[in-house]
Order: structure tokens, then C-alpha cells, then sequence
């Protein structure tokens, strides 16, 4: 396993790549240099997803669909995202606009 890149240069690749499709992006909340990433896409009018990002046993970066990877209401990822926030200051928050509900970052699925 060799080094890994921090999260900040990891988001600003995510972040280019998501511009350069035209998908609406936005940081919600900067974390530390090392912190995982949460993943919020909103499907407008029909609620969002949540992924939370992390790592299998070889070191390879993925992402976990959380409540099972199903279409939440907004608020009940709000609260989510508070909640996690709070246990883990050094989170990212990172939302996207996708009518349906695609994860267009990079890494297998869980």
C-alpha cells in the first residue's frame, strides 16, 4: 500500500471532474487534511442519497450507501449530517445535484 493523497487534493479532483459533467457540486463543510468524506446527493424533490466514504482491507477507497443506499427525506440527512459532524470534526461534507441520484465519484460501492 503506498502513500495515499490527502483529502483535500482528492475533493479538488472530485470537484473538477464533477464541473467538467456539468454536475452541480458544492463543499458544505471543510474537514482536516486526512478526514473522510460524506457524500450528500440531493435528487430534487424526491430527497437524497448519502454515501460515507471508506476503506476496504487492501487500502483501496470506496463508498458505503448509508440507510442502505435508499432515497431519504432532506431533513433526515440533515440530521445525519450534524450528528456525524459532531462525532467527527474532521469529516468532509461534500453535496452534488443529481436527479437520479448517481454517485459520480470514483471507488467501488458498499
Amino acid at each position: 500500500m503506498g502513500e495515499r493523497l490527502s483529502t483535500e487534493l482528492r475533493v479538488t479532483a472530485h470537484l473538477r471532474h464533477c464541473m467538467a459533467l456539468g454536475i452541480p457540486v458544492y463543499v458544505v463543510r471543510r474537514g482536516s487534511v486526512a478526514g473522510t468524506v460524506l457524500l450528500r446527493i440531493v435528487m430534487q424533490g424526491q430527497g437524497c442519497r448519502l454515501f460515507n466514504q471508506i476503506c476496504d482491507m487492501e487500502g483501496n477507497l470506496g463508498w458505503m450507501g448509508l440507510y442502505e443506499g435508499a432515497v431519504v427525506e432532506e431533513i433526515r440527512a440533515d440530521l445525519y449530517i450534524q450528528k456525524a459532524t459532531k462525532t467527527d470534526p474532521d469529516i468532509w461534507v461534500i453535496e452534488i445535484e443529481d436527479a437520479g441520484g448517481q454517485n459520480p465519484f470514483e471507488g467501488k460501492i458498499f
